[in-house]
């Protein structure tokens, strides 16, 4: 049997590269799906400027049209995720505007244990008008809730404007613009949840460092840390964040790892403070991993006002108490 060499293995690479992967099946698939969700919408624009845009138009073709939810959420940008994250927290939260715009008297009453999925809400909107006509709602007077702009980031409530279904330019533009900045929207450091922190130990002039442990003796820490106070040689405090608006199979992982880091650091730093940010509706969905996740660190916060407040509380109480 031949062992290619390394300069083999790499001409292989660089001369049989295919630079892109084409599943021609696939590709033929997912182009009729884009067809369809087009023709779908174009349905929709032309039921609207026969019939005017009215709660009633768009409730006749998220009932009475195949998929006519998909062309919705295409329309503002507004992704299968976003609605599932919203219907979960309209589920959870009792507001009394709120449950009124949606009908939520009307929606199936069932103790919270998971997330509906997209094809739960299609399926419930076939069979339950109410349910319909509140997710109707969302998209028509979602401006009007004061706790649904509250609780949504401005770039996506900005997707909930009824404006969209005249199919103006500008809202036109606004959807493609949102799209297409979506990933930087997310990936920039100012809408990092983590600032939030910074910004506290700052206020409270505490130094810190992020990274991994370099003490020899100790070993380097099994993963890297959000923030060390002060220091990586004379830590007193360690925070780590972890903010999950989707849901994911790597949570578990996670709360494991976590586990794993509480643990290195009873051994080697005992008197260290391990502390966990621990917010979203990511987590609020995974109750299993949720529970292992907390289990990890000796206090838990979130991003609520009121326990950014008992977060500088605990600051105060280790670092500044005589």
């Amino acid at each position: 049997m031949h062992y290619p060499s390394l300069d083999e293995k790499f001409n292989t690479v660089v001369s049989k590269n295919t630079f892109y992967f084409k599943n021609v099946e696939f590709e033929e698939y997912y182009e009729g799906h884009i067809s369809s969700i087009a023709q779908n919408i174009f349905l929709l624009k032309n039921r609207i400027e026969r019939e005017g845009l009215t709660e009633s138009v768009l409730l006749a073709h998220i009932t009475e049209v195949e998929d006519g939810l998909d062309a919705i959420l295409t329309i503002t940008g507004f992704s299968k995720e976003s609605l599932q994250r919203l219907v979960t927290y309209i589920r959870v939260t009792d507001d009394r505007i709120l449950s009124t715009l949606v009908h939520k008297e009307a929606w199936p009453q069932e103790d919270f244990k998971n997330e509906w999925n997209l094809s739960k809400i299609k399926s419930i909107i076939k069979t339950n008008k109410k349910f319909a006509e509140g997710i109707v709602n969302l998209f028509f007077k979602a401006s009007t809730v004061p706790v649904i702009k509250n609780v949504l980031p401005l770039f996506e409530f900005k997707k909930l404007d009824i404006n969209k279904f005249r199919f103006s330019i500008e809202s036109l533009i606004d959807t493609i613009i949102r799209y297409k900045t979506k990933g930087s929207y997310k990936a920039s450091r100012q809408g990092n949840p983590e600032v939030i922190i910074e910004q506290i130990l700052t206020l409270h002039k505490l130094n810190f460092e992020k990274g991994k442990f370099r003490i020899s003796v100790a070993g380097n820490i099994p993963r890297t840390m959000d923030f060390i106070v002060p220091n990586k040689t004379s830590p007193k405090m360690i925070i780590e964040c972890s903010y999950s608006v989707t849901t994911a199979s790597g949570m578990g992982d996670k709360a494991k790892t976590e586990k794993t880091v509480a643990q290195y650091l009873k051994q080697h730093y005992p008197g260290v403070v391990f502390i966990g940010f621990v917010d979203g509706l990511g987590w609020y969905v995974r109750r299993g991993d949720l529970r292992r996740m907390v289990d990890a660190y000796d206090f838990v916060f979130t991003f609520h006002k009121e326990e950014l407040r008992r977060f500088e509380n605990l600051l105060t109480e280790i670092f500044y108490a005589k």
